[in-house]
Protein backbone atom coordinates (compact mmCIF):
# COMPACT_ATOMS: atom_id res chain seq x y z
CA UNK A 1 0.00 0.00 0.00
CA UNK A 2 1.20 3.25 -0.89
CA UNK A 3 2.56 5.35 2.02
CA UNK A 4 1.34 8.64 1.19
CA UNK A 5 -2.29 7.18 1.73
CA UNK A 6 -1.32 5.45 5.20
CA UNK A 7 -2.61 8.60 7.21
CA UNK A 8 -5.39 8.84 5.66
CA UNK A 9 -6.60 5.02 6.87
CA UNK A 10 -4.99 6.48 9.95
CA UNK A 11 -7.24 9.48 9.91
CA UNK A 12 -10.69 7.71 9.31
CA UNK A 13 -9.68 5.44 12.79
CA UNK A 14 -8.90 8.66 14.36
CA UNK A 15 -11.97 10.64 13.18
CA UNK A 16 -14.68 7.60 14.25
CA UNK A 17 -12.36 7.04 17.48
CA UNK A 18 -12.74 11.36 18.48
CA UNK A 19 -16.57 10.60 17.14
CA UNK A 20 -17.14 8.36 20.17
CA UNK A 21 -15.35 10.02 22.85
CA UNK A 22 -16.65 13.61 21.85
CA UNK A 23 -19.98 12.83 19.90
CA UNK A 24 -21.48 15.97 21.05
CA UNK A 25 -20.05 19.07 18.73
CA UNK A 26 -20.52 17.03 15.50
CA UNK A 27 -23.95 15.78 16.02
CA UNK A 28 -27.62 17.52 15.34
CA UNK A 29 -27.42 20.16 16.88
CA UNK A 30 -23.76 20.61 17.99
CA UNK A 31 -21.76 24.03 18.15
CA UNK A 32 -20.03 22.88 15.27
CA UNK A 33 -23.44 22.79 13.36
CA UNK A 34 -23.15 19.58 10.89
CA UNK A 35 -25.83 20.45 9.13
CA UNK A 36 -23.92 23.84 7.87
CA UNK A 37 -20.28 22.22 7.91
CA UNK A 38 -21.42 19.60 6.21
CA UNK A 39 -22.74 21.20 3.16
CA UNK A 40 -19.94 23.59 3.28
CA UNK A 41 -17.38 20.75 2.81
CA UNK A 42 -19.30 18.97 -0.18
CA UNK A 43 -19.36 21.75 -2.05
CA UNK A 44 -14.78 22.18 -1.51
CA UNK A 45 -14.92 18.65 -2.08
CA UNK A 46 -16.49 18.65 -5.50
CA UNK A 47 -15.50 22.55 -6.07
CA UNK A 48 -11.80 20.89 -6.53
CA UNK A 49 -12.62 17.60 -7.87
CA UNK A 50 -13.55 20.04 -10.70
CA UNK A 51 -10.55 22.28 -10.75
CA UNK A 52 -8.84 19.21 -11.23
CA UNK A 53 -10.93 17.38 -13.68
CA UNK A 54 -9.73 17.78 -17.62
CA UNK A 55 -12.19 16.58 -19.78
CA UNK A 56 -9.46 16.86 -22.72
CA UNK A 57 -7.52 14.14 -21.52
CA UNK A 58 -10.82 11.59 -21.54
CA UNK A 59 -10.79 11.67 -25.10
CA UNK A 60 -8.27 9.20 -25.55
CA UNK A 61 -10.08 6.49 -24.58
CA UNK A 62 -13.32 7.26 -25.48
CA UNK A 63 -14.72 5.27 -28.27
CA UNK A 64 -13.45 1.57 -26.55
CA UNK A 65 -16.98 0.80 -26.15
CA UNK A 66 -16.26 -2.61 -24.89
CA UNK A 67 -14.50 -1.80 -22.13
CA UNK A 68 -16.57 0.94 -21.38
CA UNK A 69 -19.21 -1.45 -21.21
CA UNK A 70 -17.66 -3.36 -18.44
CA UNK A 71 -16.68 -0.85 -16.54
CA UNK A 72 -20.30 0.79 -15.87
CA UNK A 73 -22.41 -2.42 -16.15
CA UNK A 74 -20.49 -4.08 -13.25
CA UNK A 75 -19.98 -0.63 -11.32
CA UNK A 76 -24.01 0.39 -12.02
CA UNK A 77 -25.66 -2.84 -12.65
CA UNK A 78 -24.06 -5.61 -11.25
CA UNK A 79 -22.76 -4.55 -7.60
CA UNK A 80 -26.52 -3.03 -7.39
CA UNK A 81 -27.77 -6.02 -8.11
CA UNK A 82 -25.38 -8.55 -5.64
CA UNK A 83 -26.42 -5.43 -3.48
CA UNK A 84 -30.09 -6.71 -3.44
CA UNK A 85 -28.75 -10.21 -2.86
CA UNK A 86 -26.97 -9.07 -0.07
CA UNK A 87 -29.64 -7.04 1.51
CA UNK A 88 -31.78 -10.37 1.27
CA UNK A 89 -29.62 -12.62 3.05
CA UNK A 90 -28.98 -10.07 5.98
CA UNK A 91 -32.76 -9.47 6.80
CA UNK A 92 -32.64 -10.19 10.12
CA UNK A 93 -29.38 -10.78 11.16
CA UNK A 94 -28.11 -7.06 11.30
CA UNK A 95 -29.79 -3.82 12.37
CA UNK A 96 -31.41 -1.93 9.16
CA UNK A 97 -28.56 0.61 8.82
CA UNK A 98 -26.04 -2.00 8.27
CA UNK A 99 -28.27 -3.59 5.75
CA UNK A 100 -28.85 -0.46 3.86
CA UNK A 101 -25.16 0.77 4.26
CA UNK A 102 -24.15 -2.64 2.65
CA UNK A 103 -26.44 -2.11 -0.76
CA UNK A 104 -25.14 2.05 -0.52
CA UNK A 105 -21.83 0.77 -1.12
CA UNK A 106 -22.75 -1.23 -3.89
CA UNK A 107 -24.56 1.34 -5.68
CA UNK A 108 -21.27 3.96 -5.31
CA UNK A 109 -19.35 4.86 -8.75
CA UNK A 110 -15.98 3.88 -8.70
CA UNK A 111 -12.83 5.66 -7.73
CA UNK A 112 -10.69 7.92 -9.64
CA UNK A 113 -7.47 8.43 -8.35
CA UNK A 114 -6.34 4.83 -7.78
CA UNK A 115 -7.86 3.37 -10.08
CA UNK A 116 -5.74 5.26 -12.43
CA UNK A 117 -2.69 5.30 -10.30
CA UNK A 118 -3.33 0.90 -10.12
CA UNK A 119 -3.97 0.52 -14.03
CA UNK A 120 -0.61 3.01 -14.57
CA UNK A 121 1.42 0.65 -12.58
CA UNK A 122 0.44 -2.47 -13.38
CA UNK A 123 0.85 -1.20 -17.46
CA UNK A 124 -2.75 -1.30 -18.40
CA UNK A 125 -5.09 1.26 -20.54
CA UNK A 126 -4.39 4.66 -18.69
CA UNK A 127 -6.52 6.46 -20.90
CA UNK A 128 -9.57 3.70 -21.00
CA UNK A 129 -8.82 4.41 -16.89
CA UNK A 130 -9.01 8.07 -16.90
CA UNK A 131 -12.32 8.04 -18.65
CA UNK A 132 -13.94 5.37 -17.11
CA UNK A 133 -13.14 6.65 -13.81
CA UNK A 134 -14.32 9.90 -14.22
CA UNK A 135 -17.13 8.82 -16.15
CA UNK A 136 -18.49 6.52 -13.37
CA UNK A 137 -18.23 9.25 -11.09
CA UNK A 138 -20.11 11.74 -13.46
CA UNK A 139 -23.26 8.92 -13.48
CA UNK A 140 -23.41 8.41 -9.72
CA UNK A 141 -24.64 11.77 -9.46
CA UNK A 142 -27.63 10.33 -10.53
CA UNK A 143 -27.07 6.53 -10.43
CA UNK A 144 -26.28 6.50 -6.77
CA UNK A 145 -29.59 8.34 -5.26
CA UNK A 146 -31.45 6.96 -7.53
CA UNK A 147 -30.68 2.98 -6.89
CA UNK A 148 -30.87 3.99 -3.19
CA UNK A 149 -34.39 5.67 -3.86
CA UNK A 150 -35.48 2.66 -5.57
CA UNK A 151 -34.59 0.36 -2.75
CA UNK A 152 -36.05 2.47 0.35
CA UNK A 153 -38.81 3.88 -1.25
CA UNK A 154 -41.29 1.96 1.29
CA UNK A 155 -39.25 1.82 4.01
CA UNK A 156 -38.91 5.76 5.13
CA UNK A 157 -34.83 4.85 5.59
CA UNK A 158 -34.22 8.04 3.31
CA UNK A 159 -35.78 11.15 2.09
CA UNK A 160 -37.98 11.92 -1.01
CA UNK A 161 -36.13 11.91 -4.30
CA UNK A 162 -37.04 15.41 -5.24
CA UNK A 163 -35.24 17.24 -2.77
CA UNK A 164 -32.45 14.95 -2.95
CA UNK A 165 -31.75 15.51 -6.22
CA UNK A 166 -32.14 18.93 -5.66
CA UNK A 167 -29.67 19.13 -3.05
CA UNK A 168 -26.82 17.09 -5.20
CA UNK A 169 -27.46 19.40 -7.75
CA UNK A 170 -26.81 22.16 -5.51
CA UNK A 171 -23.91 20.96 -3.64
CA UNK A 172 -22.13 18.84 -6.07
CA UNK A 173 -23.00 19.43 -9.41
CA UNK A 174 -22.89 23.28 -8.97
CA UNK A 175 -19.52 24.13 -7.33
CA UNK A 176 -18.26 20.68 -9.48
CA UNK A 177 -19.46 23.18 -12.47
CA UNK A 178 -17.30 26.53 -11.14
CA UNK A 179 -14.42 24.34 -10.66
CA UNK A 180 -14.71 23.45 -14.50
CA UNK A 181 -15.50 27.29 -15.29
CA UNK A 182 -12.20 28.59 -13.37
CA UNK A 183 -9.48 25.71 -15.13
CA UNK A 184 -8.50 28.43 -17.62
CA UNK A 185 -7.70 30.74 -14.49
CA UNK A 186 -7.13 28.33 -11.85
CA UNK A 187 -5.72 24.90 -13.42
CA UNK A 188 -2.42 25.46 -14.07
CA UNK A 189 -1.97 26.64 -10.52
CA UNK A 190 -3.94 23.51 -9.24
CA UNK A 191 -1.73 21.42 -11.02
CA UNK A 192 0.93 22.77 -9.04
CA UNK A 193 -0.72 22.42 -6.11
CA UNK A 194 -2.35 18.71 -6.94
CA UNK A 195 -0.45 17.94 -3.38
CA UNK A 196 -1.47 20.27 -1.15
CA UNK A 197 -5.27 20.41 -2.98
CA UNK A 198 -5.52 16.18 -2.12
CA UNK A 199 -5.06 16.98 1.47
CA UNK A 200 -7.61 19.62 1.84
CA UNK A 201 -9.74 17.10 0.07
CA UNK A 202 -9.48 13.98 2.64
CA UNK A 203 -8.96 16.72 5.29
CA UNK A 204 -12.07 17.47 4.75
CA UNK A 205 -13.29 13.75 4.26
CA UNK A 206 -12.28 13.06 7.40
CA UNK A 207 -14.18 16.08 9.00
CA UNK A 208 -17.50 14.52 7.14
CA UNK A 209 -16.61 11.15 8.49
CA UNK A 210 -16.13 12.65 12.04
CA UNK A 211 -19.47 13.93 11.78
CA UNK A 212 -21.56 11.13 10.16
CA UNK A 213 -20.66 8.99 13.27
CA UNK A 214 -21.17 11.43 16.05
CA UNK A 215 -25.25 10.82 16.25
CA UNK A 216 -24.44 6.91 16.40
CA UNK A 217 -22.37 7.04 19.06
CA UNK A 218 -24.61 10.11 20.65
CA UNK A 219 -27.93 7.75 20.59
CA UNK A 220 -25.94 4.13 21.67
CA UNK A 221 -26.24 2.95 18.15
CA UNK A 222 -23.44 1.22 18.21
CA UNK A 223 -24.24 -1.01 21.90
CA UNK A 224 -27.59 -2.05 21.12
CA UNK A 225 -25.72 -3.71 17.65
CA UNK A 226 -22.83 -5.20 19.45
CA UNK A 227 -19.84 -6.14 17.41
CA UNK A 228 -21.32 -9.78 15.26
CA UNK A 229 -23.32 -7.30 12.39
CA UNK A 230 -20.14 -5.46 12.10
CA UNK A 231 -18.32 -8.89 11.40
CA UNK A 232 -20.68 -10.27 9.48
CA UNK A 233 -20.73 -7.48 6.83
CA UNK A 234 -16.60 -6.97 7.11
CA UNK A 235 -16.45 -10.63 5.56
CA UNK A 236 -19.27 -9.92 2.93
CA UNK A 237 -16.77 -6.91 1.92
CA UNK A 238 -14.40 -9.56 1.58
CA UNK A 239 -16.34 -11.91 -0.76
CA UNK A 240 -18.36 -9.46 -2.41
CA UNK A 241 -14.36 -7.78 -3.65
CA UNK A 242 -13.42 -11.21 -4.60
CA UNK A 243 -16.41 -11.87 -6.40
CA UNK A 244 -16.29 -8.87 -8.66
CA UNK A 245 -12.95 -9.10 -9.48
CA UNK A 246 -13.59 -12.59 -10.44
CA UNK A 247 -16.43 -11.86 -12.51
CA UNK A 248 -15.06 -8.24 -14.00
CA UNK A 249 -12.07 -10.55 -15.04
CA UNK A 250 -14.07 -13.19 -17.42
CA UNK A 251 -16.15 -10.52 -18.11
CA UNK A 252 -13.16 -8.85 -19.52
CA UNK A 253 -11.96 -11.96 -20.88
CA UNK A 254 -15.36 -12.91 -22.76
CA UNK A 255 -15.61 -9.62 -24.85
CA UNK A 256 -11.40 -10.61 -25.84
CA UNK A 257 -10.35 -7.27 -24.57
CA UNK A 258 -6.67 -7.16 -24.45
CA UNK A 259 -4.89 -7.31 -21.51
CA UNK A 260 -4.06 -3.57 -21.31
CA UNK A 261 -7.91 -3.30 -20.89
CA UNK A 262 -8.75 -6.19 -19.09
CA UNK A 263 -6.40 -4.26 -16.34
CA UNK A 264 -8.46 -1.23 -16.94
CA UNK A 265 -11.89 -3.00 -16.52
CA UNK A 266 -10.42 -4.66 -13.48
CA UNK A 267 -9.32 -1.73 -11.36
CA UNK A 268 -12.01 0.23 -12.30
CA UNK A 269 -15.12 -1.94 -12.20
CA UNK A 270 -13.95 -3.10 -8.75
CA UNK A 271 -13.56 -0.60 -6.57
CA UNK A 272 -15.85 1.72 -4.84
CA UNK A 273 -15.17 5.38 -4.47
CA UNK A 274 -15.05 6.58 -0.35
CA UNK A 275 -14.12 10.26 -1.77
CA UNK A 276 -17.80 10.63 -2.98
CA UNK A 277 -19.08 8.02 -1.36
CA UNK A 278 -19.24 10.27 2.19
CA UNK A 279 -20.57 13.23 0.87
CA UNK A 280 -23.22 12.04 -1.09
CA UNK A 281 -24.74 10.05 1.86
CA UNK A 282 -24.59 12.74 4.01
CA UNK A 283 -26.56 14.06 1.13
CA UNK A 284 -28.75 11.36 -0.05
CA UNK A 285 -29.72 10.44 4.07
CA UNK A 286 -29.49 13.91 5.69
CA UNK A 287 -29.69 14.01 9.29
CA UNK A 288 -30.06 9.80 9.62
CA UNK A 289 -28.88 8.95 13.19
CA UNK A 290 -27.37 5.60 11.58
CA UNK A 291 -25.31 7.42 9.25
CA UNK A 292 -22.04 5.89 10.84
CA UNK A 293 -23.70 2.45 10.54
CA UNK A 294 -24.38 3.01 6.64
CA UNK A 295 -21.07 4.59 6.00
CA UNK A 296 -19.22 1.52 7.56
CA UNK A 297 -19.18 -0.74 4.68
CA UNK A 298 -17.61 1.58 2.60
CA UNK A 299 -15.09 2.06 5.32
CA UNK A 300 -14.04 -1.44 5.12
CA UNK A 301 -14.21 -2.02 1.74
CA UNK A 302 -12.28 0.93 0.81
CA UNK A 303 -8.67 -0.58 2.68
CA UNK A 304 -9.62 -3.47 1.59
CA UNK A 305 -9.54 -2.51 -2.82
CA UNK A 306 -6.35 -0.55 -1.83
CA UNK A 307 -4.62 -3.27 -0.47
CA UNK A 308 -5.32 -5.89 -2.77
CA UNK A 309 -5.33 -3.48 -5.49
CA UNK A 310 -1.90 -2.67 -4.90
CA UNK A 311 -0.74 -6.32 -4.64
CA UNK A 312 -2.07 -6.94 -8.08
CA UNK A 313 -1.16 -3.86 -9.64
CA UNK A 314 2.14 -4.67 -8.19
CA UNK A 315 2.07 -8.08 -9.61
CA UNK A 316 1.03 -7.51 -12.95
CA UNK A 317 3.48 -4.77 -13.59
CA UNK A 318 6.07 -7.76 -13.24
CA UNK A 319 4.32 -9.64 -15.71
CA UNK A 320 5.88 -9.99 -19.35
Amino acid sequence: MNLKRDWFLIGMVAATVLAWWLPEPGAVGGWLHPELLTKAGVALIFFLHGLTLSFASLRAGALNWRLHAVVQGCTFVLFPILGLGLMFLLEGRTGPELTLGVFFLCALPSTVSSSIAMTATARGNVAGAVFNATLSSLLGIVATPLWVALVTQTTGEVRPIGPVIVDLLRWLVLPLGIGQVLRPWLGTWAGRHKGGISVVDRLTILMLVYTSFCDSFKDDLWTRHGLAPVLLVSGLCVALFALVLAITSWLARALGLPREDRIAAIFCGSKKTLASGVPMAKLIFGAHPGLGMILLPIMIYHPLQLLVGGVLAQRWSRDD
